[in-house]
């Protein structure tokens, strides 16, 4: 009697770096997909500059996550692992400006996806598209293909079905209904990742970047650059600083240190070298024509005096309303709590379904974080099945 696949629900990268590996090892594998393509997140995730990890220390890449299950996950299979597997698949990278870890330039991410595909084809694994994840139980899979409903048999079950942001991709959350009739906890899925609505009208400014800045709310802050946008502000230190503002209730203020390479003291002493404000920080600060239309906002008496224009430079605060709606962000928080899985992910109540990738109550900053967790959920997961079943 033939013995029944491994299944795995999601052709994402956490879904995909689990087929290889367990084909790496000798197992039956079927991915069902139900997009009409693989890793559509993934390929939208490259529009917008592809950093597939970090170079950071793994002693300070693994602060980046809010769970300690998953710093320890990515510990087992790092951002330096990433890249001798990408090598493996034929990508070459280098090391970008600010440590993220790119593939070379004239690979583009759909060669990265067809790289990593056509090493699954190699290895016998098959992938099934328009294939929508109904139900399942402890041995059996139900989808729905094109109107017909299909129950599959498995070995084991890995379900990487995603969270709720960028649903046009397919990641929609509707699994989570399903899980909550099961009676399995969910904590509810939240916007991170996201720009923030302000109170202040930044419209004239939309599309530009204040740069070599730090962003601050209470003791955390994070340098990068911010870009103004109809509704707000966004960028890397923005979406850092999601995890921190969200528990506080909206609306709240961040502050953006304009000069964190000066204190508050030295910026004074410049003001005071002019009376003619506007050319000591156009010349003198060299603050760019996004930071001296920011500046203009502020009323004359800021605006004039040297003591107080200095403590706004270092704090200049920018009123929040709140996060961008799920849809719009580049992942959430939230998810398929962690209390419902064994150390090998499996589910307690189902010990034969294994859960990986976003769909789990996770958070990490953007930069690399994201991809580089879900790549080392896919790997821990199936050393746990070839492991417990050797």
């Amino acid at each position: 009697m033939q013995t029944a696949p491994i299944v795995i629900i999601g052709a994402g990268p956490a879904g995909l770096m689990a087929a290889q590996r367990l084909a790496e090892a000798g197992k039956q594998v079927h991915i069902y997909e139900q997009n009409k393509a693989a890793a559509r997140k993934f390929l939208v995730a490259g529009h917008g500059g592809f950093n597939l990890t970090h170079s950071e220390h793994i002693a300070d890449f693994i602060t980046r996550y809010d769970k300690t299950e998953v710093q320890q996950i990515v510990q087992s299979f790092d951002n330096t692992k990433t890249v001798d597997w990408l090598n493996s698949i034929g990508i070459e990278t280098y090391v970008g400006s600010s440590g993220k870890i790119f593939p070379i330039k004239s690979i583009k991410p759909i060669q990265v996806l067809q790289a990593w595909l056509d090493r699954l084809q190699e290895l016998g694994v098959q992938i099934h598209y328009e294939h929508k994840f109904v139900d399942f139980d402890n041995y059996k899979a139900t989808l729905e293909h094109k109107g017909i409903v299909i129950e599959k048999d498995f070995a084991q079950l890995i379900l990487a079905l995603g969270g709720g942001s960028w649903q046009k991709t397919g990641s929609d959350a509707k699994w989570i209904s399903l899980f909550a009739k099961k009676n399995i906890a969910i904590s509810p899925l939240e916007s991170a990742n996201s720009g923030y609505n302000t109170s202040v009208d930044y419209a004239e400014l939309e599309g530009q970047v204040l740069k070599n800045i730090a962003v601050h709310f209470g003791e955390t802050s994070k340098k990068g650059e911010v870009v103004f946008t109809k509704y707000g502000i966004e960028g890397s230190p923005i979406y850092y600083l999601n995890r921190f503002t969200r528990p506080h209730n909206f609306p709240l203020t961040l502050h953006i240190d304009l000069k964190p390479n000066y204190n508050e003291a030295v910026i004074v002493e410049i003001l005071k070298t002019s009376n003619k404000t506007s050319e000591v920080l156009k010349n003198k600060l060299k603050f760019n024509k996004t930071a001296l239309a920011l500046l203009k906002k502020l009323d004359k008496e800021t605006f004039t005096n040297a003591k107080i224009l200095a403590k706004t430079l270092k704090a200049y605060p920018i009123p929040v309303e709140s996060l961008r709606p799920i849809d719009e962000v580049i992942s959430t928080a939230g998810g398929l709590r962690f209390i419902e899985l064994n150390q090998g992910l499996a589910l307690h109540k189902f010990p034969n379904v294994y859960c990986i990738g976003e769909m789990l109550d996770w958070e990490a900053p953007t930069g690399g974080y994201l991809l580089q967790a879900c790549f080392s959920m896919g790997h821990y997961c199936t050393e746990q099945i070839l492991k417990s079943k050797s």
